[in-house]
């Protein structure tokens, strides 16, 4: 019996898109389940053993204040009449957690920390971090409390156990991967393939959106007639579309698009490409591999185990922007590689990313 606590579950960030695909694929005999959520921007969702259970949001810090003192009480009730055994949290959001009761035992989902968001973690510096040094010392702290006060947790990949070692947890670990659902990706043969390259997620500094910028005016000096297609929004996109604005003819910037239409974009793309120096484990990467792409991508230590050099797709050094260019342009003029990595990713992902098998796996991290 178990209490999910996160309050923009209706979001469409990466924790939003893992909780809707966790609680669509819980095996028949999961335990029952509260979801303890806010309801800005809610919509009708259901799963079988269940309970949705809203607590008024809006997305401010004053409000996740209120909202976490609400959760507690709320959460203390539950326990009480012996309901759940058990809470999780997923975090970022750091304060409502600052709220959780010491008395019922706390797993923490940690998608991603504030040591990694501030680009501290790497040897070399790639980013500026948006985020100033008291605000991150403060943000770290909340960290170290949450952590200090959970009894076990669970992160998305190896680089999230070094990111939570650096912080010195010393309790149990478990790495269960984010997964996709492979019944919603499903590639389509009958789509025309009319985009080249596609770029996907947030646009904003820490996910390289300075490097996409100057990758795509390189990838347009070497291919005149190449479909670029930058799908997303964030802080940086009114400087991202300045820097390109003269190449409308090769360049579409989409802007913010409603998730179900995703699907599209990738069966029209041809190759995956991703600039970002900082991720959880990156679930657009995992959408466009279920979508039979090849990533090329940045070599970093959260794509480990799921972007393998030469077989679902091409790495290159961190800021290597040649061989990034040129792993883009190998793929396209040999689309026939291009296709083999393809299925070979959408076959890694039926093994070892399939939400079936890991919504079992984080269900047994509670027994």
């Amino acid at each position: 019996m178990i209490a999910i606590v996160y309050p923009q579950f209706y979001g469409v960030g990466g924790i939003a898109r893992y909780l809707d695909s966790f609680l669509s694929n819980l095996p028949q005999d999961h335990p029952n389940i509260y979801l303890i959520t806010g309801d800005e921007h809610q919509v009708a969702r259901s799963y079988p053993g269940v309970e949705i259970i809203h607590i008024g949001f809006s997305s401010s810090r004053i409000n996740l204040f209120t909202w976490g003192l609400q959760a507690r009480k709320l959460l203390i009730e539950l326990y009480k009449e012996g309901k759940i055994q058990w809470i999780n949290l997923h975090f970022p959001p750091l304060i409502p957690a600052l709220f959780l009761p010491r008395s019922i035992p706390v797993v923490l989902t940690v998608h991603s920390t504030y040591l990694g968001f501030s680009g501290h973690f790497y040897p070399d510096k790639f980013y500026d971090s948006e985020i100033n040094w008291l605000s991150l010392k403060i943000k770290m702290w909340m960290e170290s409390r949450i952590y200090k006060n959970s009894s076990k947790a669970i992160t998305l990949t190896e680089f999230g156990r070094q990111q939570m070692d650096a912080y010195g947890y010393n309790k149990s670990i478990d790495i269960i991967p984010n997964g996709v659902d492979l019944n919603q990706f499903t590639p389509s043969s009958d789509t025309v393939k009319d985009i080249d390259v596609v770029f996907t997620g947030r646009i904003e500094n820490l996910k390289g959106s300075k490097a996409m910028a100057t990758i795509c005016r390189q990838l347009v000096a070497q291919k005149k007639d190449i479909v670029i297609y930058i799908v997303g929004y964030g802080e940086d996109e009114a400087w991202v579309r300045q820097q390109l604005d003269d190449l409308k003819e090769n360049i579409i910037m989409t802007g913010k698009v409603p998730f179900a239409e995703m699907m599209d974009y990738y069966n029209r793309s041809h190759v995956y490409a991703s600039t970002s120096y900082y991720e959880g484990l990156p679930g657009t990467c995992l959408e466009a591999m279920a979508m039979e792409l090849p990533a090329v991508v940045w070599d970093f230590l959260f794509y480990r185990g799921l972007v393998i050099n030469a077989e679902t797709g091409l790495l290159a050094a961190p800021n290597d922007f040649t061989a990034m260019i040129s792993h883009l342009l190998e793929l396209l003029s040999n689309p026939q590689r291009a296709l083999e990595m393809g299925k070979k990713g959408r076959a890694l992902l039926e093994k070892n990313y399939n939400w079936d098998k890991l919504a079992k796996n984080v269900l047994e991290v509670f027994k």
